[in-house]
Protein backbone atom coordinates (compact mmCIF):
# COMPACT_ATOMS: atom_id res chain seq x y z
CA UNK A 1 0.00 0.00 0.00
CA UNK A 2 1.11 3.29 -1.23
CA UNK A 3 1.02 5.83 1.91
CA UNK A 4 1.51 9.52 1.02
CA UNK A 5 2.43 11.79 4.14
CA UNK A 6 0.08 14.27 5.20
CA UNK A 7 2.81 17.14 4.89
CA UNK A 8 3.88 16.61 1.49
CA UNK A 9 0.19 15.92 0.33
CA UNK A 10 -0.70 19.75 1.10
CA UNK A 11 2.14 20.99 -1.30
CA UNK A 12 0.07 20.03 -3.98
CA UNK A 13 -2.63 22.49 -3.19
CA UNK A 14 -2.26 24.23 -6.39
CA UNK A 15 -5.91 24.97 -7.01
CA UNK A 16 -7.92 27.81 -5.44
CA UNK A 17 -11.24 27.64 -3.43
CA UNK A 18 -12.00 26.00 -0.23
CA UNK A 19 -15.00 23.38 1.09
CA UNK A 20 -15.60 23.37 5.23
CA UNK A 21 -15.51 19.72 6.22
CA UNK A 22 -15.93 18.61 10.12
CA UNK A 23 -13.74 16.07 10.49
CA UNK A 24 -14.34 13.11 13.15
CA UNK A 25 -14.22 14.51 16.97
CA UNK A 26 -10.73 13.97 18.74
CA UNK A 27 -9.36 10.84 17.21
CA UNK A 28 -7.23 7.70 17.44
CA UNK A 29 -4.39 8.65 14.38
CA UNK A 30 -2.37 5.93 12.80
CA UNK A 31 1.42 7.16 12.58
CA UNK A 32 3.20 3.85 12.07
CA UNK A 33 2.19 0.11 11.12
CA UNK A 34 0.90 -1.23 14.62
CA UNK A 35 1.44 2.47 16.25
CA UNK A 36 -1.52 4.42 17.23
CA UNK A 37 -1.30 7.97 19.20
CA UNK A 38 -4.49 8.94 20.59
CA UNK A 39 -4.62 12.45 19.99
CA UNK A 40 -4.35 14.87 23.28
CA UNK A 41 -6.63 17.99 23.70
CA UNK A 42 -5.12 20.92 22.11
CA UNK A 43 -4.28 22.48 25.82
CA UNK A 44 -1.80 20.12 26.68
CA UNK A 45 0.66 22.01 25.09
CA UNK A 46 0.95 23.93 27.91
CA UNK A 47 1.50 27.02 26.87
CA UNK A 48 0.52 29.85 23.91
CA UNK A 49 2.10 29.82 20.56
CA UNK A 50 2.57 31.73 17.51
CA UNK A 51 4.62 30.48 15.14
CA UNK A 52 5.26 30.61 11.19
CA UNK A 53 7.38 27.75 10.00
CA UNK A 54 9.16 26.77 6.23
CA UNK A 55 8.18 22.98 5.54
CA UNK A 56 10.28 21.43 2.96
CA UNK A 57 8.87 17.54 2.71
CA UNK A 58 11.07 14.88 1.18
CA UNK A 59 9.46 12.10 -0.14
CA UNK A 60 11.56 10.17 -1.93
CA UNK A 61 13.24 11.53 -5.02
CA UNK A 62 10.47 14.69 -4.43
CA UNK A 63 11.05 17.89 -2.23
CA UNK A 64 8.17 20.04 -1.48
CA UNK A 65 7.95 23.79 0.33
CA UNK A 66 5.30 25.31 1.95
CA UNK A 67 4.95 27.52 5.40
CA UNK A 68 2.58 27.30 8.02
CA UNK A 69 1.52 29.51 10.65
CA UNK A 70 0.14 28.29 13.87
CA UNK A 71 -1.34 30.12 16.42
CA UNK A 72 -1.96 27.50 20.09
CA UNK A 73 -3.62 28.49 22.90
CA UNK A 74 -4.76 26.60 25.66
CA UNK A 75 -8.52 26.92 23.99
CA UNK A 76 -7.80 25.94 20.32
CA UNK A 77 -5.09 24.93 18.01
CA UNK A 78 -5.03 26.73 14.64
CA UNK A 79 -3.13 25.82 11.09
CA UNK A 80 -3.10 27.83 8.33
CA UNK A 81 -0.94 26.47 4.93
CA UNK A 82 0.38 28.76 2.31
CA UNK A 83 0.94 27.17 -0.84
CA UNK A 84 3.93 28.37 -2.70
CA UNK A 85 1.85 30.78 -4.91
CA UNK A 86 1.30 32.47 -1.12
CA UNK A 87 -2.74 30.78 -1.49
CA UNK A 88 -4.48 29.62 1.46
CA UNK A 89 -4.40 26.17 0.51
CA UNK A 90 -5.65 24.18 4.40
CA UNK A 91 -6.80 25.37 7.96
CA UNK A 92 -6.99 23.33 10.40
CA UNK A 93 -9.03 24.80 14.02
CA UNK A 94 -8.79 22.04 16.97
CA UNK A 95 -10.60 22.61 20.24
CA UNK A 96 -11.49 20.45 22.76
CA UNK A 97 -14.24 19.25 21.56
CA UNK A 98 -13.94 19.00 17.56
CA UNK A 99 -11.48 19.08 14.34
CA UNK A 100 -12.83 21.51 11.30
CA UNK A 101 -11.02 21.99 8.66
CA UNK A 102 -10.91 23.95 5.32
CA UNK A 103 -8.98 22.63 2.28
CA UNK A 104 -9.25 22.72 -1.31
CA UNK A 105 -12.48 20.70 -2.40
CA UNK A 106 -10.07 18.19 -4.79
CA UNK A 107 -7.97 17.52 -1.53
CA UNK A 108 -7.13 13.75 -1.45
CA UNK A 109 -10.08 12.25 0.97
CA UNK A 110 -7.09 10.45 2.44
CA UNK A 111 -5.32 13.48 3.76
CA UNK A 112 -6.59 13.63 6.99
CA UNK A 113 -6.19 16.89 9.57
CA UNK A 114 -5.77 14.44 12.24
CA UNK A 115 -2.54 12.62 10.88
CA UNK A 116 -0.74 16.36 10.78
CA UNK A 117 -1.39 17.07 14.15
CA UNK A 118 -0.33 13.84 15.19
CA UNK A 119 3.11 14.58 13.64
CA UNK A 120 2.78 18.12 15.46
CA UNK A 121 2.27 16.13 18.63
CA UNK A 122 5.01 14.42 18.30
CA UNK A 123 7.49 17.07 17.21
CA UNK A 124 5.94 19.41 19.66
CA UNK A 125 4.05 18.30 22.65
CA UNK A 126 5.54 17.80 26.19
CA UNK A 127 7.46 14.40 26.43
CA UNK A 128 4.52 12.88 29.03
CA UNK A 129 1.78 13.83 26.46
CA UNK A 130 3.56 12.06 23.91
CA UNK A 131 4.25 9.40 25.78
CA UNK A 132 0.58 9.06 27.25
CA UNK A 133 -0.69 9.45 23.62
CA UNK A 134 1.49 6.40 22.58
CA UNK A 135 0.69 4.50 25.85
CA UNK A 136 -2.53 2.40 24.30
CA UNK A 137 -0.19 0.86 21.41
CA UNK A 138 2.28 0.23 23.37
CA UNK A 139 4.59 2.93 21.89
CA UNK A 140 7.22 4.58 23.79
CA UNK A 141 9.10 7.57 23.54
CA UNK A 142 13.59 7.84 24.02
CA UNK A 143 14.71 11.81 24.48
CA UNK A 144 17.59 12.96 24.96
CA UNK A 145 18.70 16.46 24.18
CA UNK A 146 17.85 17.77 21.18
CA UNK A 147 16.29 14.49 20.43
CA UNK A 148 13.10 12.53 20.35
CA UNK A 149 12.57 8.99 19.11
CA UNK A 150 9.29 6.92 18.95
CA UNK A 151 9.65 3.15 19.63
CA UNK A 152 7.43 0.55 18.69
CA UNK A 153 8.50 -3.26 18.92
CA UNK A 154 11.70 -2.11 20.19
CA UNK A 155 12.55 0.03 16.53
CA UNK A 156 12.40 3.15 15.86
CA UNK A 157 9.73 4.27 13.57
CA UNK A 158 9.89 8.39 13.95
CA UNK A 159 13.18 10.51 14.72
CA UNK A 160 13.22 14.30 15.50
CA UNK A 161 16.51 16.21 15.89
CA UNK A 162 16.19 19.61 16.84
CA UNK A 163 18.38 22.33 16.19
CA UNK A 164 17.16 25.04 18.39
CA UNK A 165 17.53 28.93 19.44
CA UNK A 166 16.92 29.85 22.76
CA UNK A 167 16.58 26.22 23.58
CA UNK A 168 13.05 25.94 22.40
CA UNK A 169 12.39 23.72 19.20
CA UNK A 170 9.51 26.30 18.28
CA UNK A 171 12.36 28.54 17.02
CA UNK A 172 15.39 26.57 15.10
CA UNK A 173 15.43 24.21 12.21
CA UNK A 174 13.87 20.80 12.72
CA UNK A 175 14.14 17.07 11.20
CA UNK A 176 11.50 14.94 11.60
CA UNK A 177 11.34 11.24 10.07
CA UNK A 178 8.89 8.54 9.66
CA UNK A 179 10.81 5.75 9.06
CA UNK A 180 8.10 2.92 7.47
CA UNK A 181 6.57 5.91 6.09
CA UNK A 182 9.26 6.96 4.03
CA UNK A 183 9.22 10.84 4.59
CA UNK A 184 11.33 13.73 6.55
CA UNK A 185 10.16 17.22 7.02
CA UNK A 186 12.60 19.78 8.01
CA UNK A 187 11.05 22.99 9.14
CA UNK A 188 12.19 26.28 9.77
CA UNK A 189 10.47 28.15 12.68
CA UNK A 190 10.20 31.52 14.28
CA UNK A 191 8.14 31.37 17.30
CA UNK A 192 6.39 34.38 19.12
CA UNK A 193 5.37 33.76 22.63
CA UNK A 194 2.12 36.26 24.22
Amino acid sequence: MFHRPSFLLLALLLLQGCAARPAAPLATVRIAPQLDLVLPQPGTLARSVNATQLVSAHYGDQTILFEGHISAKPDRFLLAVIDPLGRKALTITWTDQDIVYEAAPWLPPKLRPENMLADLVVLYWPEAVVREALRASGGTVVAAPGTRSIMAGGREVIQADYHMAAADPWTGHDHYRNLPRGYDLDIESVAQFP
